[in-house]
């Protein structure tokens, strides 16, 4: 039957397109509601001509439908309290269980690491719609421009361009090593045991000369307004963080397929900081995720911790 054999090849496909607009959206709930509205006008389409190709015409009908929702989606991020983080893809590691939580075996994260780097997405959030999509297709996912350009609605010389200035931007924002896990988990794992043992001078030295820390809490949770710059400050701050979270249990897990934390809330969780004027703490309920701390490892440092805290990109 014509119907089963497209479901099946579209359900094969679905990985793909999920991650395609996770690219361009930031945000697996939209890059799910996105793909699945996809399924019911490739059924519409393919009834009226059959379609041959399902890959390629999902991808595109994907894209176009994410740009829209993107825009959309940037209307109102302009009234966002605070930054405005990317929705982490989060697994607990094995032998880190929770309820509602899914677990992955650490012999596994291979299969993790393509999926889409939180840097890479927190720097993509930098460029406009076409410019994203353009990269997110092009580069990310080897789309040949001509295709990029009819999905975009550009000509193929207008999305080499674009293309072109997101490939700056990525490079200028992104690691400029990209180290291999052990590397990554060794240094998360100084840095986190120096901010739970108070080391500010160990935590200083882990850290990027550049170092950044942004946290999101939606508005619903209060979070910095700002980035925390500079090393001194990025370590008080996680100092800080351990300090008045003591009842909070974290957890190593995969965020993006690098090793980062999610806090369960205790019965008391808090999360708050010394040296920000509008940091406050926040009361969760037993065993709750309440937060999701993501590394960016260069060379041997950490450049970036972002902390999202907004319940709705907390997942399960």
């Amino acid at each position: 039957m014509r119907t089963d054999e497209l479901a099946a090849e579209f359900e094969a496909h679905r990985p793909r397109l999920i991650r395609v607009a996770y690219a361009i959206l930031g945000s697996r709930a939209e890059a799910e509601d996105v793909v699945a509205d996809c399924w019911l006008r490739l059924t519409e389409a393919d009834s009226r001509d059959p379609v041959r190709d399902v890959l390629g015409w999902a991808t595109v009908a994907v894209s176009r439908a994410a740009i829209d929702v993107l825009r959309s989606a940037r209307v109102r991020r302009e009234a966002y309290v605070g930054p405005w983080l990317p929705e982490p893809e989060v697994q607990l590691l094995a032998g880190e269980t929770h309820p509602s939580s899914s677990v992955v075996d650490p012999a596994d994260r291979v299969t993790l690491d393509d999926s889409v780097r939180y840097a890479l997405l927190v720097v993509l959030e930098q460029l406009s719609p076409a410019e994203r999509t353009a990269w997110v297709l092009h580069d990310l996912f080897a789309m040949p421009f001509d295709e990029v350009a009819r999905t975009v609605g550009r000509s193929p010389a207008a999305v080499r361009a674009l293309a072109s200035r997101a490939r700056r931007h990525v490079a200028a924002g992104t690691p400029r090593v990209d180290v291999d896990a052990e590397t990554h988990d060794r240094v998360v794992g100084a840095f986190m045991a120096a901010a739970v043992g108070g080391d500010l001078a160990a935590l200083v030295a882990l850290l990027d000369p550049q170092a950044v820390l942004t946290s999101d809490g939606g508005g619903v949770v209060n979070a910095a307004r700002r980035p925390v710059l500079g090393p001194d400050r990025v370590a008080r701050f996680m100092i800080g963080v351990c300090r008045k979270a003591a009842n909070d249990v974290y957890v190593p897990a995969t965020v993006n397929g690098r090793l980062g934390l999610v806090g369960l809330g205790g019965p008391v969780g808090e999360i708050a900081t010394d040296d920000l004027d509008d940091a406050t703490a926040q009361t969760t309920a037993a065993g709750r995720r309440r937060v999701v701390m993501s590394f960016t490892v260069d060379d041997g440092l950490i450049a970036r911790v972002d902390i999202v805290m907004a319940p709705a990109k907390l997942g399960a």
